[in-house]
């Protein structure tokens, strides 16, 4: 959007906010003269938004009363895009509390669509399919969420109440550095300040949160997604597993995300062609080992466990008993 129509827009809002503002007001709010306020009030004007001028010592402009906007105007396009958005946002778990709302939303949008176009949307949502099943996943307060992000932005100390995994409740002190969607569920990361360590919590675990005075730096280094993701990757769970997997990075990924796993170069032995001899060293810590042997069996690469014993008996169970499959008549 050009600057001079997003200064006529913001001249709107001023105007919406009722009383009277004068010409020096408003030149100070949108950063230009007084003779550019004029010109922008001709453009309303020229829009059909009945904008008064008020003589007089304190006069200036206001809007005449009773104004309000137009409905909501939207392309096919548009009203497509958001009607889709809501759709997959209510099917992947990435919504609020406030479950109905995404449903009245699209009520209200049908309903200030015209007909035709409405009808075609109809049809579209209609024959639409997925392969997926709706997420199930709880969501966070709507409250909570926005103070955190309005936290995350001007880098403002937030004060949470959050209940961990064992049910314990806890006040804390975050620097939030950032909201991240993962998997269908909320979370914020950010330095635990009571600790002095980064830490990764569930937004749909956190009762409350205020905004506390001060301020502070994000520090330098990965990102939002990253921090979530090695965090995921490193926390703690019962089992420790320790692999190494003769293949690339993208091979391995494709079945053990970053989410799940961490990678390393493994340093091959003396003699050895490292180009030929591309070992990765990869760590997980999981609390279930039953999904493991079929994910190292769709990698199809080889691989080295060097801990825990009980996958190694799990991945030979799990080779018994596809060969006695394939055995069979």
């Amino acid at each position: 959007m050009p600057r001079p129509t997003g200064r006529v827009l913001t001249l709107l809002e001023l105007l919406q906010s009722g009383g009277i503002r004068t010409v020096a007001e408003l030149a100070d709010r949108l950063g230009v003269e007084g003779r550019t306020v004029r010109r922008y009030v001709d453009q309303l004007i020229d829009l059909d938004v009945p904008v008064e001028s008020v003589r007089g010592r304190y006069g200036g402009y206001r809007l005449a009363p009773g104004y309000r906007l137009p409905p909501l105007m939207l392309s096919d396009d548009e009203a497509l895009a958001v009607l889709l958005g809501l759709v997959a946002g209510r099917r992947a778990g990435l919504m609020t509390t406030q479950h109905t709302a995404s449903e009245t939303a699209s009520a209200k949008i049908r309903r200030v669509l015209p007909r035709h176009i409405a009808r075609r949307l109809d049809t579209l949502l209609e024959s639409l399919a997925f392969t997926d099943q709706p997420g199930e996943f709880a969501a966070p307060d709507a409250g909570v969420l926005l103070t955190i992000a309005d936290a995350v932005r001007h880098r403002r100390p937030v004060s949470i109440r959050y209940t961990d995994r064992d049910g314990r409740l806890s006040e804390r002190t975050l620097h939030a550095y950032g909201i991240v969607a993962h998997s269908g569920r909320w979370y914020v990361t950010g330095n635990d300040a009571r600790i002095g360590e980064d830490r990764t919590f569930r937004l749909d675990r956190i009762a409350d949160a205020r905004a506390l005075p001060g301020s502070f730096d994000a520090p330098a280094g990965p990102d939002p997604a990253q921090r979530v993701l090695s965090g995921f990757a490193t926390a703690e769970y019962r089992h420790e597993v320790t692999l190494r997997i003769h293949g690339t990075v993208e091979q391995i990924r494709a079945h053990l995300p970053a989410s799940v796993a961490s990678l390393e170069e493994h340093e091959p032995a003396a003699g050895q062609d490292r180009a030929s001899e591309r070992w990765l060293r990869v760590e997980l810590r999981v609390e279930r080992l039953d999904w493991l042997p079929p994910a190292l069996a769709a990698l199809n690469r080889p691989f080295v466990i060097e801990r825990p014993d009980e996958l190694r008996d799990r991945v030979i169970a799990l080779a018994d008993h596809l060969a006695s499959y394939a055995r069979q008549a």
